[in-house]
């Protein structure tokens, strides 16, 4: 029997939302890592391949809740651009932006299932790992 919330549908579409950032991050990081070059290539391609694995992980933990909703978890990725660039500003620039609406999605669903706790723990350490990262690219744009 699925775990119940309130507003389930409303909790089963912003975890999708979320999960399709995730796909979304998991696609962009991998395209950066092949296409980094130069000096930056030596620390950012492993960086990039760090966060697309990072993304899975996040993604299959947020599929999961969906599951045991009852839900249907979403396939695709969130529509937003991704930007393909050989500029490794413009990738960090690209990752940060897609690191704090990640963020900020999870933000939002945090009090939305703070009344099952196996799931708000699982939604703190996600946007946890979120802010590490808006503030690691922030770092590494010299921010």
């Amino acid at each position: 029997m699925p775990v119940q919330l309130p507003n389930q549908n409303q909790v089963i579409n912003e975890l999708n939302k979320a999960l399709g950032w995730e796909l979304r991050a998991q696609a962009m990081y991998a395209h950066y890592a092949a296409y980094v070059k130069g000096l930056e290539m030596l620390t950012l391609k492993t960086h990039f391949e760090d966060e697309a694995t990072e993304s899975f992980g996040h993604a299959a933990k947020v599929r999961d809740i969906i599951a045991t909703l009852g839900g249907e978890a979403v396939t695709t990725r969130d529509a937003a651009p991704i930007v393909h660039t050989e500029d490794w500003k413009q990738m960090l620039t690209e990752a940060l932006q897609t690191e704090q609406a990640a963020a900020a999605q999870y933000k939002k669903i945090l009090p939305m299932v703070e009344s099952y706790p196996p799931f708000s723990h699982t939604i703190i350490h996600i946007m946890k790992d979120e802010m590490d990262a808006v503030i690691e690219v922030e770092s590494l744009l010299g921010r």
